[in-house]
């Protein structure tokens, strides 16, 4: 627990003992047909990322993934990072292996300007995979839109400005009344009664919490619905969605790189927090410089990292002094 071990993944993965990690983050090299280096010297910290074929990068990463799909306890969660150019050949596997498999797509970089003969490569995929549909889960949030944020909380009470979030339901998302009959129900406000066609999306009782608190919004016009008051000052962000744009890479952020293919803490803060609580354990069989290690310490997680370069070690305990920020 909280260690960083040097070896082959492939077989230090078969010592830990099954069912015991809550989370995997799995970065390996991409296939991409480069040497990455930290810098230009030849003996620069680094690796290659030569494969002779498909098979070849094939025996290397399905090895760790069925050893995930091992350990990984049942609600447990497994990201693949990969580029979207070699995207086919991990949703292959990742498929044989989970029976959810979701891609979230990383925008790691602004548009390329040397780009002459191709699109300009800016999205990595990370799929989220797990053994079951609702893998344990907790939401987190992306910045709003500027032009939500502009347009959306023009309604003003004395708490503040508020945007309105939906209490009814709409024609394609109403409940069956057979099955949800609590859904529909007459509430009277102000000697007017609101009954929305499609039903309530919140219990009697809550939405009567909500009305003492001053948080429902009440239109004037006859048969309007009501709707929730949405405070701007107490916006958390939008519930993040399956496209992170709002993450950059280390090339364009202030973190310092200390490995040629460093992810920022940021974005591993973010796996981390929506798929394990704290006090988990989370697992990086393929670990660099540790940036796993890092966002799990920072929330109050515990890590395992392995990793092959033996100079990853040395990178990782220097970060720890530096970069970490533990509870």
């Amino acid at each position: 627990m909280n260690s960083f071990t040097i070896g082959d993944s492939r077989e230090l993965m078969r010592s830990v003992k099954e069912g015991s990690i809550d989370c995997v983050y799995f970065d390996p090299p991409f296939n991409s047909n480069r040497k990455y280096r930290l810098t230009s010297k030849k003996d620069s910290i680094g690796f290659d990322d030569l494969f002779r074929s498909d098979d070849e990068y094939v025996s290397l990463i399905e090895p760790m993934i069925e050893q995930t799909q091992r350990v990984l306890k049942k609600g447990g969660s497994f990201f693949f990072h990969i580029s979207a150019e070699q995207m086919l050949i991990p949703h292959m596997i990742c498929s044989k292996y989970f029976s959810r498999v979701q891609p979230i797509f990383w925008k790691r970089s602004r548009s390329k300007n040397n780009t002459k003969s191709k699109l300009g490569a800016c999205t990595d995929v990370i799929f989220w995979c797990s053994k079951v549909a609702k893998p344990k889960f907790n939401m987190v949030y992306q910045p709003l839109d500027e032009y939500y944020s502009n347009n959306s909380y023009k309604n003003k009470d004395g708490v503040g400005n508020f945007a309105l979030g939906h209490i009814c339901y709409t024609k394609t998302q109403a409940p069956d009344k057979n099955k949800r009959p609590d859904r529909y129900y007459t509430y009277v406000h102000e000697g007017k009664k609101y009954t929305p066609k499609y039903g309530w999306r919140l219990s009697f009782e809550d939405l009567e919490k909500l009305v003492e608190q001053n948080r429902i919004y009440f239109p004037k016009k006859e048969g309007a619905n009501p709707y929730k008051k949405i405070y701007k000052h107490e916006s958390l962000g939008k519930p993040s969605t399956d496209y992170w744009d709002d993450i950059h890479s280390i090339a364009m952020g202030s973190e310092g790189r200390k490995y040629p293919t460093q992810k920022p803490v940021s974005l591993l803060e973010r796996i981390i927090k929506m798929s394990t609580n704290e006090g988990d354990v989370v697992l990086d069989p393929v670990a660099g410089s540790g940036t796993t290690g890092i966002a799990a310490a920072n929330l109050g997680r515990n890590y395992i990292l392995f990793d092959l370069n033996p100079d990853t070690e040395t990178i990782f305990a220097e970060r720890l002094d530096t970069d970490a920020s533990p509870r």
